[in-house]
Formats: structure tokens, sequence, C-alpha cells
């Protein structure tokens, strides 16, 4: 992997992680359609860290009063009854499904799981499951309970294959349980902290073996890619959080189906490979 290269997917992976279109189907296709290669889910996996890292920052003062108050709730049982010691709880059980299922299907998420016709035909599908929970969706609250936590926290174990997206999965969960726009992005955002901090951490070995196949990145453009991906997360996730409490999310739904029909195309005529 060349330089160039490192920096241009750090880009991608900061643009499009917490947008409903699936970062990694995004780096998959561009590492292949554009360099000739795939950068691996390992790569993927640890670039990310620099996206989570910057909703750390953007959520701390949130990140902080839910680490208080849930060690305070361990200890004291009148602190259980504090909105944040739930939700604490909430983002621990919602991140179990994508964890344990992580772990088991560890080499087919690596391998047969990031063929690109399974990722363009992923793309299009969650793109009418999340046009339909835009269009139906309720939107009468705004407090999350715990069959919130487990049913969003299934939809973000979905996101192992290329193309459902995190942030997709889990704002499609939400809005079908009821909750508005803003509440299902912002417990997104929170829910996918342990997941990719424990993914990208678990990942770092692999990238340091620069033995396999495909594009192989050295530590410094790893480094130099997550920080890529950091800078530009941070200013995705505050314009993410704006535009949702004003606007649908149709044309990130458009944008999945154009992007997956392209890639079928490409697919098809054997100009990309599939895998």
């Amino acid at each position: 992997m060349t330089w160039f290269q490192a920096l241009v997917l750090g880009l991608v992976q900061g643009l499009t992680e917490f947008l409903p279109i699936s970062s990694s189907a995004h780096v998959r296709i561009v590492s292949e359609l554009w360099f000739g290669g795939d950068a691996g889910a390992s790569f993927t996996a640890v670039i990310q860290l620099g996206t989570e890292a910057a909703v750390v920052i953007y959520f701390a003062k949130d990140i902080w009063r839910m680490l208080r108050a849930w060690f305070r709730g361990l200890v004291h049982a009148d602190a259980r009854r504090d909105p944040d010691y739930r939700l604490a709880w909430y983002v621990i059980i919602g991140s179990v499904p994508i964890s344990v299922l992580g772990v088991l299907f560890k080499d087919e998420i690596r391998s047969s799981l990031r063929n690109l016709w399974i990722t363009a035909i992923v793309l299009m599908v969650f793109a009418v499951f999340l046009a339909i929970a835009d269009e139906t969706a309720k939107q009468r609250r705004d407090t999350l309970t715990l069959k919130d936590s487990v049913f969003m926290g299934l939809a973000q174990a979905m996101a192992l294959i290329p193309g459902v997206s995190r942030s997709g999965g889990t704002l499609t969960a939400g809005l079908f349980l009821g909750l508005d726009r803003e509440a299902a992005t912002r417990y997104s955002f929170l829910l996918a902290i342990p997941a990719v901090f424990g993914a990208g951490i678990f990942s770092i070995p692999d990238v340091l073996d620069r033995g396999g196949p495909g594009l192989q990145a050295s530590v410094p453009q790893t480094v130099a890619a997550t920080a890529v991906a950091f800078v530009v997360g941070y200013a995705s996730v505050a314009w993410l959080l704006r535009y949702v409490s004003k606007h649908s999310f149709m044309v990130f739904v458009w944008y999945r189906i154009a992007l997956g029909a392209a890639l079928c195309g490409l697919l098809a005529t054997g100009v990309v490979s599939p895998t």
C-alpha cells in the first residue's frame, strides 16, 4: 500500500463511518476499484479506531456522566434510578451480540463475507429496510428501554457483513422501535464504541503481520490513515446529528441503491473482481 492509498482510505473511513451507507463497504469498494486490491478487514477495523476516538471526544461529557452513574449504581441502590445508569447498561448489553458473533465468525468476516456481490446486494436490500423504517416509523419517544438495546444490538451485529452499515442497522432498528431520529442516532454512536474499539484492538496483530494477500499497510501508514479518519470523523459526527434533526434518511437510501446497482454492473461486466 502506498501513502496516498492509506490516506485516501482513511478519508473514506472518516466520511462514511457515521452515515448509514456502510464504511466497511466503501473502504472495500474503493480499495478494490481504485487501487486494485482489498485492504482487508483487519486494516478497516484498525482505522475505525480513529472515527471511534472522534465519538469518544465528541460525547466525552455524556460518556463521563454515564460511567460515573454506572459505578455509583453498582454501589448505591438509589443511584440505579438514574437514566444514565440505565443507558450505560444498555450500551453494555447492546454490545454483546456483535462481540459474540464477531469472535464466532471471525474467519468468514475476513474472507467469504467480503465478496463484493454480497456487498452490492446487501447495500440495496438494507436500503429498502431503512426506507420503510424512515417512512413508517412513529418516532414517538427519545428514551431507550432494555428491549431497544437488545434489538438495536442485534441490528448492529448485522454490520459484520460489509454493506449493512453499523449506523444504518441500528438506526433502522431504532426507527422501527419508535425512537425519533436524533435519539436513535445518538445511541447508535454510543453503542458502536465498545464494538469498534474491541474489533480494532483485536485486529492490530493482523495488521502488523504483512504477509497476507491484498494491500498491506505499514504501521506508519495505518497510524496516518487512522489519524485522518479521526479528523474527518469528528466533523461527520457533528454534521449528522444536525442533519437528522431536520431531515429524513431518504438521501442515504437512494445513494445505497445507486451504489449497489453500480457495483453489480461493474461485477457483471468484469471490471472488478468480487474477491
